[in-house]
């Protein structure tokens, strides 16, 4: 199965291999078990201001950054864009209401395969669209030793947040790769369609309440059910990309 992932992956693009040399990380639903609270703290920030998202709808817009979904809700509910300062002030309630639900647990699995993917020497690049400084500020904490602030991509950093490609392409400029010599990790269908924009092989992990079908038709090349099995199914998943 998987030898026939890779081969429709490199059909699609016409490449002739996969050489892989760094491997791309989301956040949030990837390395952190937090999208149940930025869920939450998103349908307790839409009430606060008069927009109609629920903690569920929230999970489809997982990994676009918070001025991409405070101006969708503007629109959709305003029926305008959300100026520069009604997006900050909307995007620090958000984040204060994060900031007071209990501490995410780092995800099941992720750290085993950071330990993995590192001791087989490819580059690790953070790609996430979250500016939730609580988390980012945990990395080193949570994953000593993996990740580097010369390899990280976050809402700060891209003008275009996921869906489109630009995040996961500033990833592989950080890393000095191309398309083909790269991995996605993803849990959002959001995600994974900027890696699979991005001409990445892309793994999708389904860690959240969608339905596989909902990832499997954002182009996801590989879906598994968890980090876990991502991280039990590393070295063959290495050394067919490899």
């Amino acid at each position: 199965m998987l030898t026939d992932n890779i081969q429709r992956y490199l059909h699609k693009y016409s490449f002739q291999t996969i050489r892989l040399k760094a491997v791309l990380f989301d956040m949030d639903g990837v390395l952190y078990n937090s999208m149940i609270y930025h869920s939450k703290s998103w349908e307790e920030t839409s009430r606060r201001y008069g927009f109609d998202l629920t903690a569920e709808e929230s999970y489809l817009y997982e990994g676009q950054t918070g001025r991409q979904t405070i101006n969708m809700l503007a629109e959709r509910c305003w029926h305008r864009p959300a100026t520069s300062e009604e997006q900050e002030k909307i995007y620090a309630t958000k984040c204060d209401i994060f900031n007071h639900y209990p501490e995410a647990e780092p995800m099941a699995g992720a750290a085993q395969l950071l330990r993995q993917v590192k001791s087989d020497g490819f580059q690790i690049v953070l790609v996430t669209g979250s500016g939730q400084k609580t988390l980012l500020n945990r990395l080193d904490r949570n994953y000593f030793g993996i990740f580097h602030n010369d390899l990280e991509i976050t809402s700060y950093d891209v003008h275009n947040g996921k869906p489109s490609p630009e995040p996961y392409l500033r990833g592989l400029q950080k890393a000095a790769v191309k398309p083909w010599e790269a991995l996605v990790v993803e849990n959002a269908p959001l995600g994974v369609q900027a890696g699979v924009a991005a001409q990445i092989f892309t793994i999708a992990v389904n860690t959240g309440p969608l339905s596989d079908k909902v990832l499997h038709d954002a182009g996801a090349d590989l879906l598994l059910p968890s980090m876990t099995v991502l991280s039990e199914q590393w070295p063959v998943i290495r050394d067919s990309l490899a």
